[in-house]
């Protein structure tokens, strides 16, 4: 608490000699600086209380038989003690190391997985869930790429999400999502179940990852719409492949070669950065179990049960009977807080890990 409170102290000295600063450094501080004060204002709280309890016991000790003293210092006494246990714990959780990533915009990733036509309907509902959950949220929803089944379906699609904290509030998202219902074309009105994975990439800064421009294989082609009919006349889609990792985007939402080019680039570095970022956690979480956000995208996290208008994260036992406003992104926030306060809960019995 000492060394968090003495770096304020430093972070507010420094900005008072801003002279001269760059812009990125008087940000970078800035922003440190707003992180810090919660924390410093939480402490002080404490040590406050904790003072005043000291001072309550001193005077009893000094009271000298007074009574009505006594009475009064042992209110006090009372008083913080009903108080401190709260104050310690949000200070606890305001003290945990914070994910490096969590005030990162996202890059949203949506694909069909088992059961065909159903499965996209619903990745294409679950792309929509996330839609209006960042309006709702004031954020900004940018769709960089949607392949579409020509039904209403997306068998995959892609945005770029920014604003406040993204990350940290969708970072739990990633896995395979499940639903269950009957579908429009069912005439026997028997129940199916399909599926939809969703990944959730923290947006990474061009000094994050070196991407070397010879590891790149870069294919230009025509972009074409759903059923194979061209759209395009140009060759302004673009296939970017990573070669050491495999891993490939497409572009072709944008007109110009240029502007896809720009967007593959963007989901690349995410996916690159993600898969660092994965590496490190796996490492971190070897000795741990049952981890919140275990990032593994084979995991099946949620169900999604239309007929009884059920909604259960398996992560944390969590069934909410709110279906209708969590896919209008109405309700999320309950299911994304619950996760929230339990990955909290797992790092303070873990240490703070």
């Amino acid at each position: 608490m000492d060394k968090v409170l003495a770096r304020r102290s430093e972070v507010e000295d420094r900005l008072g000699q801003a002279a001269g600063m760059s812009p990125d450094e008087l940000a970078s501080l800035s922003r440190e600086l707003s992180e810090l004060r919660p924390v410093c204002e939480q402490i002080e709280l404490v040590r406050r209380l904790e003072g005043d309890r000291s001072a309550a016991e001193q005077m009893i000790e000094e009271a000298d038989g007074d009574a009505e003293i006594i009475e009064m210092a042992q209110a006090e006494i009372q008083d913080v003690d009903d108080r401190l246990p709260e104050e310690h714990k949000s200070l606890q959780l305001l003290l945990l190391p914070k994910d490096r990533d969590d005030s990162r915009n996202a890059i949203l990733e949506v694909r069909a997985g088992t059961g065909g036509d159903e499965a996209a309907l619903f990745a294409a509902d679950l792309f929509g869930m996330y839609q209006r959950f960042a309006a709702r949220h004031g954020w900004r929803f940018e769709v960089m790429e949607v392949s579409e089944t020509g039904i209403g379906g997306y068998k995959e699609a892609t945005a770029n999400i920014a604003g406040a904290d993204v990350f940290a509030r969708l970072k739990f998202e990633s896995g395979v999502h499940r639903v269950q219902r009957v579908p429009e074309t069912e005439t026997g009105g028997r129940i199916h179940t399909s599926a939809a994975t969703v990944a959730v990439l923290p947006e990474a800064e061009d000094v994050d990852i070196d991407v070397q421009e010879s590891d790149l294989r870069i294919d230009v082609f025509r972009a074409s719409g759903p059923g194979g009919q061209s759209v395009n006349t140009t060759d302004s889609a673009v296939r970017i492949t990573h070669i050491p990792t495999g891993i490939v985007v497409s572009q072709q939402d944008e007109k110009s070669q240029h502007k896809n080019r720009a967007k593959a680039m963007k989901i690349l570095r995410a996916r690159l950065y993600d898969a660092e970022r994965a590496r490190v956690q796996a490492e971190r979480a070897a000795s741990r179990k049952g981890q919140v956000g275990s990032g593994d995208r084979s995991e099946r996290i949620r169900t999604y049960n239309f007929p009884q208008g059920r909604v259960t994260d398996h992560r944390i036992n969590l069934t909410l009977y709110k279906l209708d406003k969590i896919v209008a992104g109405e309700a999320l926030d309950e299911v994304v807080e619950a996760l929230v306060a339990e990955d909290q809960a797992q790092r303070l019995a873990e240490g703070g890990e």
